[in-house]
C-alpha cells in the first residue's frame, strides 16, 4: 500500500501558521551525541519571530537537567522557553499522591544510574525488587543490558504487585553510532509481561500535553504544532490532544518506507499533518 503522504513543509512555512511549537528532543534536535546541523539556529529564527518554544521529552530527567545539557551541546538556551519533560510531569503528580506517606522504597531502572525523580520525591532507593514498595523505570541501558537481564531483575517485583511508574514510554532510543535499542518503554511493557501494573507518562499520554498547555499561555490549540520524529508517541499525543503534528524525516524513523510509514500510522491511528525532512530553518 502507498501512502497518502502528507503535504511537505518548511519550518518558515509552519511559522507562518502557528504561534506555539512543542519540539521533540532526540531525533529532531539531536542524537544521542550531538546536535543535528541547523537545529539551534532553526530555534534561535522561531523565537526571533516571536513564537513560543516548549521543547516536549520523553525524559526521566528533569527539564532543567535536560536544558543544561541542550546548552552544553551547543544550543543557545535563549532558543526556547521551557524544557518540559515527562519526568517533570511523573515528579509533579506522584509528589501530589504520595505527600504525607512514610518512607517509600523504590528500585529505579535508569540510565548513568539516574535516581533524580525518587531522590527528589524522598523516596529510599533500594536495588532488591524484593524489597521495593515502588518501581521507577526512567530510562535503559538496553543497548548494552539484555532485556532478559531486566526482567530478572523486575520479577520479585512485579510478582508482588509493587505499582511501577514509566516515566519515559519511549519503546526505542537513538544510541551511541545512531543505532536503534529497546527502551524504558520496552523495559515497562516487559514489568507488564510478568504481571505488574504500569503507570505511564510523557508522550503520547494527555497530562504532558495538559502541562505544556497550560505553560503556553492561552495560545489557542489551533495555532499550536507538535514537531516529533515519533509517529507512536509524537504523532499520536499530538492527535489525542487535539494539536497539529509535523512528521520530521530524522530520527527513528529516517529509514522507514513510505509503506512502512503507513502501516504505522494505521497501527496508532494517528497521521501528521506535515512532513518535514529536518528542523533546519527554511
Amino acid at each position: 500500500m502507498v501512502m497518502n503522504l502528507p503535504p511537505w513543509t518548511t519550518l518558515a512555512d509552519l511559522a507562518e501558521r502557528y504561534d506555539a511549537f512543542l519540539v521533540d528532543q532526540f531525533g529532531v534536535l539531536r542524537d544521542d551525541e550531538r546536535a543535528y546541523p541547523g537545529a539551534n539556529d532553526a530555534l534561535v529564527r522561531l523565537k526571533a519571530l516571536g513564537k513560543s518554544i516548549i521543547i516536549l521529552s520523553n525524559s526521566g530527567r528533569s527539564g532543567d537537567y535536560n536544558a543544561d545539557r541542550l546548552v552544553k551541546l551547543g544550543f543557545d538556551r535563549s532558543g526556547f522557553d521551557r524544557f518540559l519533560t515527562s519526568g517533570d510531569v511523573a515528579h509533579d503528580i506522584l509528589a501530589e499522591e504520595t505527600a504525607g506517606k512514610s518512607t517509600t522504597r523504590c528500585l529505579t531502572i535508569s540510565s548513568g544510574d539516574d535516581r533524580n525523580l525518587a531522590d527528589s520525591l524522598g523516596f529510599e532507593s533500594v536495588d532488591d525488587a524484593a524489597l521495593a514498595d515502588v518501581v521507577i523505570i526512567s530510562g535503559s541501558e538496553a543497548e548494552k543490558i539484555p532485556l532478559s537481564t531486566y526482567r530478572t531483575q523486575l520479577e520479585p517485583a512485579a510478582r508482588r504487585g509493587v505499582p511501577c511508574y514509566c516515566t519515559n514510554p519511549d519503546r526505542h532510543k537513538l544510541a551511541k553510532g545512531g543505532v536503534t535499542a529497546p527502551g524504558a518503554g520496552s523495559i515497562a511493557l516487559t514489568y507488564q509481561e510478568l504481571g505488574g501494573v504500569v503507570r505511564w507518562f510523557g508522550k503520547p499520554y494527555p497530562a504532558i500535553y495538559q502541562k505544556a498547555q497550560s505553560l503556553l499561555g492561552g495560545v489557542a490549540s489551533d495555532r499550536i504544532i507538535c514537531i516529533g520524529d515519533s509517529i507512536e508517541h509524537d504523532i499520536a499525543g499530538a492527535a489525542g490532544a487535539g494539536l497539529s503534528s509535523c512528521l520530521v524525516r530524522t530520527g527513528i524513523l529516517k529509514r522507514s518506507t513510505e509503506p512502512e510509514l503507513n502501516e504505522i500510522s494505521e497501527k496508532y491511528s494517528a497521521r501528521p499533518d506535515f512532513l518535514m525532512q529536518r528542523f533546519v530553518f527554511g
